[in-house]
């Protein structure tokens, strides 16, 4: 039986440096899949070619949808549900796999670019994430956070970017007026390069790690094991 398409779909960016990021590790699944299942990449916003367009030119092949996201919310919960729905309904086999995060590999890479900083006695971390108006994404954050401390025995404080409360700049402010002296090291939770990296970058911490997908480095094992197991987990179900 042939193994279903691994289509792997990321939120989508302006950004040159991210797309290419994105690119590389939809690269790197594919090695790491070659000679077990076909990989393609598509976008649940800004970018093309869309979910629909991408489902409709693998009819006839059983799919399997992994999001590049690292919290399950709004895109996950409704966007992509939507499409694996309509396309389920029209006879296509489809089947939506769990988001990226939370997972401990996750936290091993954000420590790795903690240390890399200069994590030092004293600092006081704040995890930059996204944001996003659904609550169980939120969660996911928290918990992300909260696994990031214990790991490192720093405190961590959790901020968003948009879509959530409370605002990164605000916790950045927040822990200057609890900790002055201290160094804030904004720990960047999101996926690539782009706009909410510079925003990130300018919320008021004293140094700010790279996004999980540098711009100029191969993608890490982290990440591309994470999609791979995802994909797994989910073809699994879609054979029984």
């Amino acid at each position: 039986m042939t193994a279903p398409t691994l289509l792997a779909i990321s939120h989508g960016t302006s950004s040159a440096p991210g797309a290419a990021a994105v690119a590389g590790l939809v690269d790197a699944v594919a090695a790491r899949l070659d000679g077990e299942a076909p990989v393609r990449g598509g976008f649940v916003d800004v970018q093309q070619p869309d979910v629909p367009t991408c489902l409709a030119a693998l009819t006839g092949t059983a799919t399997v949808i992994v999001p590049l996201l690292l919290s399950a919310g709004f895109h996950v919960h409704v966007d992509l549900r939507e499409d694996v729905d309509a396309a389920t309904q029209a006879g296509q086999s489809v089947h939506l796999a769990g988001a990226l995060g939370p997972d401990e590999r996750l936290v091993d890479l954000l420590e790795r670019r903690l240390r890399a900083a200069g994590l030092a006695a004293g600092d006081v971390v704040v995890l930059a994430a996204a944001g996003s108006s659904d609550d169980r994404a939120v969660a996911d954050c928290e918990r992300t956070g909260a696994l990031l401390a214990e790991r490192t025995g720093h405190e961590v404080r959790v901020g968003y970017i948009a879509n959530a409360v409370p605002r990164l700049p605000d916790v950045v402010a927040a822990v200057r007026a609890d900790r002055p002296g201290a160094r804030i090291v904004t720990a960047s939770y999101l996926v690539a390069p782009g706009y909410f990296q510079t925003l990130a970058e300018k919320a008021g911490g004293d140094v700010t790690t790279a996004p999980l997908l540098p711009a100029d480095e191969a993608p890490p094992v982290e990440l591309v094991g994470i999609v791979v197991d995802r994909y797994r987990a989910a073809a699994g179900v879609a054979a029984d």
